[in-house]
C-alpha cells in the first residue's frame, strides 16, 4: 500500500494411564477418552496456528469494536513465511501506475460522497516501516471447520457469469448479482463500491461487496484477486462492515486465503488493516460512503497490486 490515504499491496498429548478392568469400564472410557484426546490436538494446533499468525507487534492499537490491531514491522509480515518470499525485497512503489486514477486534485474537487475511515484510526496510527494487523483470537479460528481451513472459502464451484441457467449460479446457496466484462485479455480493473451493513441473520451467512478479476478457465487451473466489504460473522465474529482481500491459484483449493491469514500477500502501507471495520456506513436516505478499489497488474515488474482510497 502506498500514500496518503491510499492502500497498495502486492499480489503473496496428555496422556493417561488406566488399570485394566472390566471390559464394560474399559469400552466405557474409550469415547470420552479419544474424544478430550482430540480436543487437546485442536487446542495444540489452534496456539501454533496463532503464533505464526500473529507477530510481535511494536504497537499495539484497541478499536473501539474490540478489534486488537498489532502494528507489526512490515519485514516480519505473514507474507515472508512462504519460502518463495524468503529474501524478497520489498518493492514500495509499483514501477507502473494506471495513469488518470486517483489523481488527488481531481478526486478532492469532484468528491460527492464523505470520507471514509477504519474505526481503529480513532485510536490511533500505526508509525512508519510498520503495518496494521488485525490481530487473530483463539475464538476466530475455533469458529472454522479445522484449523487448516481458517480464513479460506469453502472449495465449491466458482460462479461462471457467462451461464445463463440461474440454478447454476445458486447451486452453493449464494445469491449473486453480477456485472462483468471479458476479453482477450485485462491487466486490472477498477471499482467504486457503496458501503453498507447488510443484516445477517444466521452466523454462517454472509454479504459481500468486490471487485473480482478472474483468470483461467472455471477449472483447478482458475487464478482470482478480489477486494471489496464483506459482513461475516463466521470469519470476524461480529457483523461489522470489513475490507477484505482474497487470492487463490488454484480454484481455492491449497492456496491462498482472506486478507493477511496466510502467507504470499505483501502489504506496505501502514494506514490500512486487511480485515478491519471500515466506518461510517451509508444510510438510506441519509450520508453515503464509497470505497475506490483499483487492481493492476505492473508490466515491468510483473507483480499485482491492489490500492484502497476511501
Amino acid at each position: 500500500m502506498a500514500a496518503a490515504r491510499a492502500c497498495l499491496v502486492a499480489l503473496a498429548v496428555a496422556a493417561a494411564l488406566f488399570l485394566e478392568g472390566t471390559a464394560a469400564a474399559g469400552n466405557a472410557g474409550a469415547a470420552p477418552l479419544k474424544q478430550r484426546r482430540r480436543q487437546l490436538l485442536r487446542q495444540r494446533q489452534v496456539r501454533s496456528h496463532l503464533k505464526r499468525l500473529n507477530k510481535a507487534p511494536l504497537a499495539t492499537i484497541e478499536s473501539p469494536d474490540g478489534d486488537l490491531i498489532d502494528c507489526v514491522h512490515i519485514s516480519n509480515q505473514p507474507a515472508f513465511d512462504h519460502p518463495f518470499l524468503k529474501n524478497h525485497t520489498i518493492q514500495m512503489r509499483p514501477a507502473y501506475h494506471p495513469e488518470g486514477l486517483y489523481d488527488e486534485s481531481k478526486v478532492a474537487s469532484q468528491q460527492q460522497t464523505q470520507t471514509i475511515t477504519q474505526m481503529w484510526h480513532q485510536n490511533g496510527k500505526c508509525p512508519e516501516d510498520t503495518i496494521p494487523i488485525r490481530r487473530t483470537k483463539k475464538e476466530d479460528v475455533l469458529r472454522a471447520s479445522s484449523v487448516r481451513r481458517y480464513g479460506k472459502k469453502r472449495h465449491r464451484s466458482t460462479p461462471n457469469p457467462m451461464s445463463v441457467d440461474p440454478d447454476m449460479l445458486n447451486e452453493s446457496g449464494h445469491q449473486h448479482a453480477i456485472a462483468y466484462v471479458e476479453g482477450d485479455k485485462y491487466y486490472g480493473a477498477k471499482a467504486t463500491i457503496n458501503v453498507w451493513q447488510p443484516k445477517i441473520e444466521q452466523a454462517n451467512e454472509f454479504s459481500l461487496s468486490q471487485l473480482w478479476i478472474l483468470g483461467g478457465s472455471f477449472g483447478q487451473d482458475l487464478n482470482s484477486i478480489e477486494a471489496g466489504w464483506q459482513v461475516s460473522p463466521d470469519l470476524y465474529g461480529d457483523n461489522n462492515t470489513r475490507l477484505f482481500t482474497y487470492w487463490t491459484s488454484d480454484a481455492y483449493q491449497a492456496t491462498g486465503c482472506y486478507n493477511l491469514l496466510c502467507s504470499g500477500f505483501i502489504q506496505i502501507n501502514n494506514q490500512i488493516a486487511m480485515g478491519a471495520s471500515i466506518f461510517p456506513i451509508s444510510n438510506y436516505g441519509g450520508s453515503q460512503y464509497d470505497i475506490n478499489i483499483l487492481v493492476w497488474k505492473d508490466p515491468k515488474e510483473g507483480n499485482w497490486w491492489l490500492q484502497f482510497d476511501g
